[in-house]
């Protein structure tokens, strides 16, 4: 799916749930299990790139961290599993109805509610830790990144965007549906020119978005710290303005009809390599089941 380096990269208070969400949807299958099991090292890594922890800090994040990954491979990755079930027997049929797409992915979405939740106290209990230095050097790096990010996406003109935003899709598309036809490539070109301006909107609603984190982050030690986190975690949508929650919702009824476009014009060759993937995927998910890290870790070693 495209922007997952553009409408999915969001703010810093969900960036537990990106990590290990990325480690089913968005790695390759083949090194799943890989990603779940050093996913506490990715969000370690993403943490200290904005802020430098104290040892305290990082026992603190590192306990958390286990306690969510204990919670998530018992209760959501059977979810997975059975949505990937779901999605293997409508490819055995043959190419799915839009209105079994629309299923499946608006039982997708549901898997994002509950780590939201489940992640809300590990980043409270972070934030609340910080002093006034590390708020600073969070503001520094979090501009930063900013400028990184509007260089990488908004440099060139409207035409040069278009084609680079279709090519990072295209990419995306291939891995899960093998090469691309002619006509599927044209149907992700008139999709990326369409969406013209998207990065733009999608960059100020992250920033005021980061903007409400700092603004929080002023009053952490006040009453109703908690609550506000919560909210900025839970609605980010509030925060991020209506000019972004229009593009998004516009994003990704576009989205959709291109993944539905992609489908239609797929041969069996395209719908096998799905299947293929999920299959993969699914036999990974039920590898890494609540199994303890040394033996997750063995079993890893023993598969690449």
């Amino acid at each position: 799916m495209d922007h997952c380096g553009d409408s999915f990269k969001v703010g810093a208070g969900r960036a537990v749930a990106l990590v290990l969400i990325m480690g089913f949807l968005v790695t390759g299958c083949s090194s799943t299990r890989l990603a779940y099991r050093y996913a506490d090292w990715g969000i370690v890594w993403w943490v200290e790139d904005l802020i430098t922890l104290t040892q305290p800090q990082k026992k603190q994040l590192n306990a958390d961290i286990e306690s969510l990954k204990s919670w998530h491979c018992s209760t959501e990755l059977p979810r997975y599993r059975a949505w990937l079930s779901s999605l293997q027997s409508d490819l055995a049929l043959g190419n799915p109805a839009p209105a079994k797409i629309n299923n499946l992915q608006n039982q997708l979405m549901t898997f994002f509610p509950p780590l939201l939740q489940q992640i809300t106290p590990t980043a409270i209990n972070l934030l609340s830790s910080l002093s006034d230095e590390q708020v600073s050097e969070l503001a520094g790096n979090m501009a930063k990144k900013h400028r990184e990010l509007e260089e990488e996406f908004l440099v060139g003109d409207a035409e040069e965007i278009a084609e680079a935003r279709a090519e990072r899709t295209a990419e995306r598309a291939e891995r899960w549906l093998g090469s691309l036809n002619a006509k599927q490539q044209s149907l992700i070109n008139g999709w990326s020119e369409s969406r013209t301006g998207q990065a733009r909107i999608w960059l100020e609603g992250r920033q005021n978005w980061q903007e409400a984190l700092l603004l929080a982050l002023e009053n952490r030690n006040e009453p109703g710290f908690d609550e506000t986190i919560t909210e900025l975690i839970s609605n980010p949508e509030a925060a991020r303005g209506d000019a972004y929650v229009a593009m998004m919702n516009s994003s990704m009824e576009a989205m959709t009809s291109l993944i539905q476009d992609l489908l239609l014009a797929s041969k069996p060759t395209h719908l096998d390599h799905l299947a293929r993937q999920a299959s993969e995927l699914s036999g990974d998910f039920k590898a890494l089941t609540c199994q303890p890290g040394s033996e997750v870790a063995a079993r890893v070693l023993t598969s690449h």
